[in-house]
């Protein structure tokens, strides 16, 4: 009588447990889109929004198979504001994912509460190398880089070209530090100068003449956004293109050439992907993000893009149902989607492997600005943080 009655009470919890997971399939998905959104930044967080919108719409409004609520929210690139809305989201929306994630210091305030709460987080650009190593946690994916890893593709290229001097520059937060922590890591020659401005920072005069009086071979520079736009111009302007090779990582890329068109042809920048990559999944992505935007996409809404594609991938293993978490998470780890940069897959840490090229700007005969591929620096590659996380 015992075990019958056990039975009978493990029946009826599977068949509630099977109801409830039914009902949370049939209610709206929701995403909390965490971007910034104001100021000069704001162009790349209205990338990584447009390109995780364009394929929302592609699928009929749906990831996975579930209608879709997405939440914007804007971060302001203010930590306080980040982890204000972000529990905004957790506790009064309770969404199901957050996703977006610009800036490495507002990753830094938002991933202890989105990932303490169980609630999966998304990353579509920051990659701190906080949270790759002993950081590394099993509710984070990242869908963009380890920030050291797309620096090195500039340490090693100035290493292999000889460059005897380099003047580093970056602005002052934790993805600056990576950025040349990464460049160095290759990097073997003299560094005559390592400056770090602040962050937002749009007049780059007593920088410039920093590095005309170092003379240095190459100067390596992190410079999103707005920050990027003033520094190409202002080097320009200072006639130092002719004596000093500029090499970037997100200071050359489809947010910023826009704005300064010819001031940045040739110059080169480091990434994971260019808008002219010869993949199915990249031909179909660039043709639509075009139509629906007029404009070309960048690296961000490729990130975006492809955060999407993840999550669509991960509600649809799971029939919908996101009560198993471990479950979600497996299905995350198996990255079971065509990214439009190609080759992707995860790490231990939840950072992909993948291919890294030294790239340049050029101009379309459309009149377009854009990047191309060089050359291939690093093939399926990972950063190096990955082997102090403790995942499986």
């Amino acid at each position: 009588m015992g075990r019958g009655i056990k039975a009978l009470a493990l029946a009826a919890g599977m068949t509630v447990a099977g109801a409830l997971g039914a009902a949370q399939a049939a209610e709206p998905l929701k995403i909390g889109m965490m971007v910034t959104l104001s100021g000069p930044p704001a162009v790349l967080g209205n990338h990584i929004r447009d390109g995780f919108q364009l394929f929302v719409d592609e699928n009929g409004g749906k990831l996975g198979g579930r209608d879709v609520e997405m939440i914007v929210v804007d971060d302001e690139l203010k930590p306080d504001v980040a982890l204000t809305k972000v529990k905004e989201l957790l506790e009064r929306d309770k969404v199901d994912f957050v996703a977006g994630i610009v800036f490495s210091n507002i990753l830094q305030a938002v991933f202890r509460p989105v990932t303490e709460s169980e609630t999966f987080l998304i990353g579509a650009n920051a990659g701190t190398s906080t949270f790759a190593g002993r950081g590394c946690n099993k509710y984070f994916f990242s869908t963009s880089w380890q920030n050291d890893q797309i620096h090195e593709v500039m340490g090693k290229y100035a290493q292999e070209k000889g460059f005897k001097k380099v003047f580093l520059m970056a602005p002052n937060y934790q993805a600056g530090k990576d950025s040349i922590n990464g460049f160095k890591r290759y990097y073997e020659g003299e560094v005559v100068d390592e400056v770090y401005t602040k962050l937002g920072n749009l007049d780059f005069s007593a920088e410039l003449a920093k590095i005309a009086a170092a003379k240095p071979d190459a100067m390596f520079t992190f410079m999103p956004g707005g920050m990027g736009v003033n520094l190409v111009r202002q080097f320009n302007q200072a006639g130092l293109a002719d004596s000093v090779t500029f090499l970037s990582a997100f200071t050359v890329d489809g947010t910023t050439l826009p704005a300064t068109k010819d001031a940045a042809l040739g110059l080169f920048s480091s990434s994971q992907w260019t808008p002219d990559m010869d993949n199915e999944a990249n031909k179909k992505f660039v043709t639509a993000y075009e139509a629906k935007y007029d404009s070309v996409p960048s690296l961000y809404s490729s990130q975006g893009y492809d955060a999407a594609q993840l999550i669509d991938s991960a509600v649809a293993a799971v029939g919908g149902d996101l009560s198993d978490k471990d479950a979600v998470i497996a299905a995350l780890k198996k990255a079971d989607f065509a990214s439009v940069r190609g080759d992707f897959k995860f790490n231990n840490n939840h950072f992909p492997i993948q291919d890294f090229y030294l790239v340049k700007a050029v101009k379309r005969d459309d009149g377009a600005y854009h990047t191309t591929v060089v050359e291939k620096v690093f093939d399926d590659y990972g950063d190096v943080h990955a082997k102090d996380c403790r995942m499986e």
